[in-house]
């Protein structure tokens, strides 16, 4: 090749890079740039521009070869990953809610949310600006009208009938609207899409995730996450079936303690990186209730001796709701009321102390030193999971009164029969949901800062 062929060949390769279309680093520096820091404890040092560029780039090219080898992806599907981590934080410390929060990006160019992790739902929904009965600033909310590559989602699109409450006033071609009840409050909100990442080591994020966008709010709020959540439940709409494709509905979650305000725990996401070695015990399905994560709850023990509970008590029966769920969203475990008196007396036994008044919503308290017994619950398998004092008691703020850390449901209604298990009593063990192999695993991790 002459030296002035040569010198043409090198000038159009130059001109390329140049001029290259920029959707694809636009998009992927969406994906990996990081939120500001949400609280004063976070020692999260933010990225320099120039390491944010490589990133970006990198992702981008990532995205490129993968184009070019399979085609153009599913717009709603997120690329392929072999695994994910997301710190998660007490939204007890942080925003004074019962959740787990995570930090989130949603939009173009993104817009910085702290959303609630919560397995017990499935449509994700944010406050969006002008909503009426939302958190008031400088609670952030997500603008619409501010992302390039936001999409309503339109009345007749599958997605729209996968909603809760669904409705369309406008017809056909309107947006889709919905209502939703949440922690005592109602919601009205319309359907949309747009990119989605949650924080994390990797790019974790769908370009068209289905969303909420919530326009009204009435009721008690006091529990409602102010800056949006994220629903891991089992339906259509949730995180896991959204992004089935590049995780395989498989994900799991180490709770600090509920009293730190580190981002100390972790949300793994796909079968990469889960537990080698971890108990697990089937996953139920309730047709009536088909979100939730059911397990068969076969026995309790206190101080490491049976308790003896009503067999009736834990069977699982989809047809009245009875059963036990691992919930997340709610803090303390509550048992159905044959099963907690059960599991109250056995303790008392065992303890051997004056008995306290209630505090709070709390009887079995004691203002005296005791010996705390382990509870054990025992699932199918067989898997015991023992809880350690740290998952039993609960201390008052100055530490004199400690009370047994669970409590009786509701004496009647649909929810009478259900046993709860709650947060606190999940606190520091890996909790693995493995839906598409129908499994819930237990394994103990410390992951409190």
């Amino acid at each position: 090749m002459s030296p002035l062929r040569r010198l043409l060949v090198l000038l159009v390769l130059l001109s390329s890079l140049f001029w290259a279309p920029s959707t694809a680093v636009h998009s992927s520096t969406l994906l990996l740039a990081r939120s500001r820091p949400v609280s004063p404890d976070d020692s999260n040092a933010p990225i320099t521009a120039w390491e944010s560029s490589l990133a970006a780039q990198s992702a981008a090219d990532a995205a490129r070869v993968a184009t070019l080898a399979a085609g153009p992806p599913a717009p709603s599907h997120a690329k392929k990953a072999r695994r994910s981590f997301v710190p998660i934080a007490p939204g007890r410390q942080i925003l004074s809610i019962p959740n787990y929060v995570a930090r989130a990006r949603l939009g173009t160019p993104a817009q910085a949310l702290l959303v609630a992790i919560d397995p017990s739902n499935d449509a994700a929904w944010v406050p969006c600006s002008a909503c009426t009965g939302c958190a008031q600033p400088p609670a952030p909310s997500f603008s619409p009208t501010r992302s390039s590559t936001y999409r309503p989602v339109r009345c007749g699109a599958p997605q729209c009938a996968q909603a809760p409450g669904p409705s369309c006033p406008g017809g056909a071609g309107a947006a889709c609207a919905f209502n939703l009840t949440y922690a005592g409050s109602t919601f009205q909100a319309l359907l949309g899409q747009d990119a989605l990442a949650l924080e994390s080591g990797g790019a974790v994020a769908t370009s068209s995730y289905t969303f909420g966008c919530l326009h009204v709010v009435t009721g008690n709020s006091a529990s409602v996450p102010p800056q949006g959540l994220v629903g891991f439940g089992r339906g259509p709409l949730s995180f896991p079936s959204q992004t089935k494709d590049a995780y395989g509905a498989v994900f799991s979650y180490c709770l600090p303690s509920y009293k730190s305000s580190n981002f100390s725990g972790t949300l793994r996401l796909g079968p990469a990186g889960q537990p080698r070695r971890i108990k697990t015990t089937p996953l139920l399905s309730n047709p009536h209730r088909p979100s939730l994560y059911y397990v068969d709850m076969v026995g309790v023990r206190v101080g490491g001796k049976p308790v003896p509970v009503p067999a009736s008590a834990l069977a699982f029966d989809p047809a009245s709701g009875r059963g036990t769920i691992v919930d997340a969203g709610t803090m303390f475990t509550r048992l159905s009321a044959p099963v907690y008196a059960a599991v109250r007396d056995a303790f008392r036994r065992r303890v051997r102390a004056p008995v306290a008044g209630p505090l709070g919503g709390f009887d079995t308290c004691y203002n005296v030193t005791v010996s705390v017994p382990t509870v054990t619950f025992v699932f199918a398998g067989p898997v015991a999971v023992t809880l350690p004092e740290e998952n039993v008691m609960i201390r008052s703020s100055s530490g004199r009164i400690a009370c047994l850390a669970m409590a009786a449901g509701p004496p009647d209604g649909v929810d009478a029969a259900l046993n709860v298990l709650a947060s606190m009593q999940q606190q520091n063990h890996r909790v693995l949901f493995d839906v598409a192999n129908a499994r819930v695993g237990f394994s103990r991790e410390v992951c409190t800062a």
